[in-house]
């Protein structure tokens, strides 16, 4: 059986491990979008949004990876979460709705479930309550 120390350390390897993906994911993705390169731009425009909200969102996930890397700061860390729901449940319904295949859905479905995983499995010291 094990203890509950043994199941914090689990949980905070999970937590660092897909914490660790969704932090390189959500960088070179804003990296991307601020360099705006070339497959990004055409990506963007063929889903209808002007140009300018890539360098917005990709700022923003700059800041959000910050936000979740930064030790204390519990509710900035839970508005980073939520931003980064938010865009990429965004990119996914914009994707379908575009009538993407499925490799455009998929870099954004996987972002999804990094985030969701890395905030379901952080730290006591990371949560608001």
């Amino acid at each position: 059986m094990k203890t509950h120390t043994q199941f914090r350390k689990r949980n905070t390897i999970i937590y660092w491990f897909f914490t660790a993906w969704l932090s390189l994911g959500m960088f070179s993705t804003a990296a991307v979008q601020l360099l705006k390169n070339k497959d990004e731009v055409e990506n963007f425009t063929h889903l209808g949004y002007p140009l300018y909200l890539m360098t917005l969102i990709g700022i923003w996930k700059i800041l959000g990876v910050i936000a979740i890397l930064i030790p204390k700061r519990p509710l900035l860390k839970e508005w980073a979460y939520a931003g980064f729901f938010f865009v990429m449940s965004g990119a996914i319904i914009s994707h379908i709705a575009s009538d993407h295949n499925f490799s455009k859905i998929f870099a954004s479905l996987l972002l999804l479930v990094l985030t969701i995983i890395s905030w379901y499995f952080r730290p006591a010291e990371r949560k608001m309550i």
